[in-house]
């Protein structure tokens, strides 16, 4: 476990609550089908009713975070989508930031390192612009098919790049391989690689919406289960890794909750709104 937190991780003896939630969505609040237990929802509706903020915080895109939104019954209210590239409030639905970078140089060494990996660009709020088809479910929203120059034509919030041939470690060297400078990558659980803006993810989005609501890391308490979730849990002033989590996810937390199986988030929510 990490010591940089240590003030948030005693912070049970100290009186500390936590004044804003932040909540990965995949493996951490909905399984890997997308179904949210009853449990979860239950305990998320706690901190609902207590007034706290909820903030979900996801490598989802926006159009595939609303509906869970609406699920969850969360109040209007900011979330954090692709990875901390957008950051929308909701509803009414306003994309209050999107940062945007030059996506060639990744789409050309992609194709030259590992011709044949599927490649896809997201359309904030609409869906994608790709190079093939991904494995069903992978995506979803409008699918535009588009050769590599129309794909990098323009700034993109982030570059998906998936191969179902190959594993996640296969994924791991890939990102290692290309040598990408000026962006930020996160390796998912499958052969998934999102690569985002340089320097931005879930934690750099995050700061802001708390600041916008007078607040600081140490308020927050943050859920994740994935690679995606270390700087997140990192900053949070108490983060807390599902049990399913990688190792490395683990080491980085304040604490380890149970898998998802076993209830996910719902004990440590309700430590503290139960």
């Amino acid at each position: 476990m990490r010591a940089e937190n240590a003030p948030a991780s005693s912070s049970a003896d100290a009186g500390w609550r936590p004044r804003l939630v932040a909540l990965d969505v995949d493996g951490t609040v909905v399984d890997r089908n997308g179904a949210l237990p009853t449990a979860v929802k239950d305990a998320i509706a706690l901190v609902v009713a207590a007034g706290v903020p909820v903030v979900l915080s996801t490598g989802r895109s926006w159009h595939g975070t609303r509906d869970l939104i609406d699920l969850l019954g969360l109040p209007p209210g900011p979330a954090v989508c692709s990875n901390g590239a957008v950051t929308v409030t909701y509803p009414p639905e306003e994309v209050v930031k999107a940062i945007t970078f030059d996506p060639r140089e990744v789409i050309d060494r992609v194709e030259a390192f590992a011709p044949g990996t599927l490649i896809a660009v997201e359309e904030i709020g609409r869906g994608y612009r790709l190079n093939g088809h991904f494995p069903a479910e992978d995506l979803t929203g409008e699918m535009i098919i588009q050769d590599s120059e129309q794909l990098g034509a323009l700034p993109v919030t982030r570059v998906i790049l998936r191969d179902p041939t190959r594993s996640s470690e296969d994924f791991i060297a890939l990102a290692q391989h290309l040598g990408l400078h000026g962006v930020t990558y996160f390796v998912g659980w499958s052969a998934w690689l999102d690569i985002a803006p340089d320097g931005v993810n879930k934690a750099t989005a995050l700061a802001e919406v708390a600041a916008g609501l007078g607040l600081t890391a140490v308020d927050v308490l943050a859920f994740g289960d994935g690679r995606n979730d270390l700087e997140m849990l990192r900053w949070a002033g108490r983060g807390v890794a599902i049990g399913d989590a990688p190792p490395e996810v683990q080491a980085v937390a304040d604490a380890v909750t149970d898998t998802f199986a076993d209830g996910g988030p719902v004990a440590e929510l309700r430590r503290w709104f139960g």
